[in-house]
This record gives structure tokens, C-alpha cells and sequence, in this order.
């Protein structure tokens, strides 16, 4: 197979151009009320000297997997970490979340699972759950679906400015693995020659499917060190992989000496034929969170957080990323 029959996102089912132009079409139709504002990463109520933050976001196809694997103990950390990890993008601590678990029919088993994992990334993310929703639904799901919506507070002059500026250093922090987007293209991936549970080839998992399961790792412990260093925008890489960096402004981004990719991807780009393109403008590819700021302080910052100085912004567009042009 050559590199242009290649499996893509698009070809595994996920068009992400279609997605924006629908998210475009619907946010067009619903138009903007009362007194809200939007950042890239969440909508902004004002309430006087504060923002009331809200972020919504499920855990996508990556349920698929647990279905196969019986296994929905790590899910619930994903829907906490998709939502909270984007209030910290727009600079908001996270404190309170809501889920919404829709079933064709009721299980005790995988719902005990799924609200273990909730609990857990709640616990790790230092937010309270306060509520949620379960709907038996037979005729619209096959399955389950999980979602959920995470409040944040903060103070109007803590929010960060949104946009870098050319000469920012970009710091990164290591992704935990795949994370919860682009698991449409990495389970047809896979799934050309394994069982998600067949024995992974590789270290640290058991089976394929532990690998794809590993949850999103959670940045919420990240931002009073961003406010203290002066962050002017941070980015969750998500949907998009790389590109998201574009959501800090329309600048060139060069990323010199990024995280090392784990494992996983390479298995899923080998049993694809994913090009380097595709994998970077699809996953985190090692990087789950960027942040911009002053290059002065930008060492300080990584110190202080286990993070490592990724790269820096310049005049110009477009993302720059291990030989690649984005």
C-alpha cells in the first residue's frame, strides 16, 4: 500500500472539515445570547467580578473499545478530563461536573463501572460531582453513549488572554497515550489484524485494548503554575491533533523538541499505513497540553511542572512539527 492509499481519519469515518462547517452551521443558527462570551475552549458568563465557565464533551468511540473489553472502569476519567482539561485551557479552574449516560437498556454492571471512573477523575481533577442523567433510550442508542458538561470559576483578570504572541516560547506536557480523540481511525487501525483482546505486542499492556482504554491525563494541576508564569494561551490538543495549536492565534508555530510519541501511536500509524501528516493532524502524538508565554520565563514554568520547552511562535501560519508543515 502507498503512502496515498493510506488509511486517513476521513476514510475511517470522521471527516474533520465536515465536523467544523456542521459546528459552524449550528452555532450560525443558535447565534449568541444574553451576556456570554466564548473562548476557543469554553463559554464565559459573566457574573459580576467572575467568569461562570461551561465546557461540554463526551468520550466518543474510545466506548466502543470498552464495550469489547467489557472494561469501563477508565471512561469516566475520560469524560472528567475532555471537559476540565478544556476550562484550563481558557484558564478556569473546573469545580463542578454533571454526566449524562445514555443506554439502549439498563446494566448495573457497566454503570458501576462507568460512575468509579467518574468518581476517580473527579477525585484527580479536584471537582465535585454534583449530579447526572441516565436515559434509556433503545430506539435512538445502540449501546451507551457518555457525556458530560464541567462549570468552572474565575476571576475575570485570571482568565487567560487567549491569543500568543510571535516570539512566545510554546511549553508542552506529555500525553498519557492516545487520549480520547481519533480512536475512529485508530480502531480501524488495529482492527485490520487484532481482537482488542489479543496480547498487545509491546510492553506495558496486557491487550490491544488496554492500550487504546489508557485514560486522558488530567492538566488541572497545571493552572496556578500557568497564572503564576504569566500564560497567555494554552491549548488541549484534541480533535485535530496539532492543528489545535492554531486555536492560540494566527501565528506560525515551530515545534522544535516536542514529546516522544508513545509506542501506540507507531502501532496504529504501521497497521494503518497512517501517513506522518494524517497521525499529527489527528493525534496528540505524546503532547496532550501546550502553553504560550514569555520566553523568559518559559524554563521556569516546565521546571516547576514536569513539562519541557516544545517550541516558539512567529510571524507566518501554520504549525511546524518534526519536519512536517501542517
Amino acid at each position: 500500500m502507498t503512502e496515498e492509499e493510506g488509511l486517513t481519519y476521513s476514510d475511517a469515518g470522521v471527516d474533520i472539515a465536515d465536523s467544523e462547517a456542521a459546528t459552524a452551521a449550528l452555532v450560525g443558527a443558535a447565534g449568541a445570547a444574553g451576556e456570554g462570551t466564548d473562548s476557543d475552549y469554553a463559554g464565559l458568563l459573566d457574573i459580576g467580578d467572575r467568569y461562570l465557565a461551561l465546557a461540554t464533551d463526551g468520550v466518543g468511540t474510545k466506548l466502543l473499545v470498552a464495550e469489547a473489553m467489557a472494561d469501563y472502569s477508565t471512561v469516566g476519567i475520560d469524560c472528567i478530563a475532555m471537559n476540565a482539561n478544556d476550562l484550563v485551557a481558557a484558564g478556569v479552574r473546573p469545580v463542578a461536573f454533571v454526566d449524562y449516560l445514555a443506554v439502549d437498556e439498563p446494566d448495573e454492571t457497566f454503570a458501576e463501572q462507568i460512575g468509579e471512573g467518574l468518581a476517580a477523575g473527579a477525585d484527580a481533577a479536584d471537582l465535585e460531582l454534583v449530579g447526572g442523567e441516565t436515559a434509556v433510550m433503545p430506539e435512538v442508542v445502540k449501546g451507551l453513549d457518555l457525556a458530560g458538561t464541567c462549570a468552572g470559576l474565575a476571576r475575570k483578570d485570571a482568565v487567560f488572554e487567549g491569543s500568543a504572541e510571535p516570539g512566545d516560547a510554546l511549553v508542552g506536557w506529555a500525553s498519557s497515550g492516545i487520549h480520547s480523540n481519533g480512536l475512529t481511525l485508530a480502531r480501524e487501525a488495529v482492527t485490520r489484524e487484532y481482537q482488542y483482546t489479543d496480547p498487545y505486542p509491546g510492553e506495558r499492556y496486557d491487550a490491544v485494548g488496554d492500550a487504546l482504554l489508557e485514560p486522558t491525563r488530567l492538566y488541572t494541576d497545571l493552572l496556578d503554575p500557568m497564572r503564576e508564569h504569566g500564560v497567555r494561551a494554552a491549548a488541549h490538543v484534541t480533535g485535530g491533533g496539532w492543528t489545535n495549536l492554531e486555536r492560540l492565534g494566527d501565528f506560525h508555530y515551530e515545534i522544535d523538541d516536542p514529546w516522544p510519541a508513545q509506542p501506540v501511536f507507531d502501532f496504529v500509524q504501521d497497521l494503518g499505513d497512517v501517513s506522518d501528516e494524517e497521525m499529527h493532524r489527528t493525534f496528540n502524538m505524546g503532547t496532550g497540553f501546550v502553553a504560550a508565554l514569555d520566553p523568559d520565563v518559559a524554563e521556569s514554568l516546565a521546571e516547576a511542572t514536569g513539562g519541557r520547552v516544545i517550541g516558539h511562535v512567529e510571524a507566518g501560519e501554520g504549525v511546524a512539527i518534526r519536519g512536517l508543515e501542517l
